[in-house]
């Protein structure tokens, strides 16, 4: 058994994407210690990002006991409901739970970095 397998948690995670960065500062918040492993996805896929995320084959994937999920901002609920312990990183009511669900998915479709890999560029969604 690898060390990944025998992890209680483990993120599946690329140094540039915010969406990695989103799951590590939710993590943080918590106080909950994870094994981060690197992918570069301009390389070839690994068999284990492959193994957990089938579907979209990227990063972040979130893997704890052995389950994974992905989608950050998914992630980031699962991580909210299952340590309860310390500061919520959600709001409780409903209404302002929506509002932040709406505030980060604007986030997510006007201002991330976009890399092209064929060119070398950085784009910035406005």
């Amino acid at each position: 058994m690898s060390s990944t397998e025998e992890s209680e948690v483990v993120v599946l995670g690329w140094w540039v994407s915010m969406y990695t960065t989103r799951v590590q500062i939710a993590l943080a918040e918590k106080g909950i210690d994870y094994e981060y492993v690197e992918h570069d996805l301009f390389g070839d896929k690994s068999p284990l990002l492959l193994k957990h995320n089938p579907i979209y084959k990227k990063v972040p994937v979130f893997i704890h006991k052995g389950k994974p999920i992905c989608e950050s901002l998914i992630i980031v609920q699962y991580i909210n409901e299952t340590w309860k312990d310390g500061c919520s990183l959600l709001p409780s009511d409903p209404y302002l739970k929506s509002q932040a669900a709406f505030w980060a998915d604007y986030i997510d479709k006007h201002f991330c970095i976009r890399v092209c890999p064929y060119a070398g560029l950085v784009k910035y969604g406005v």
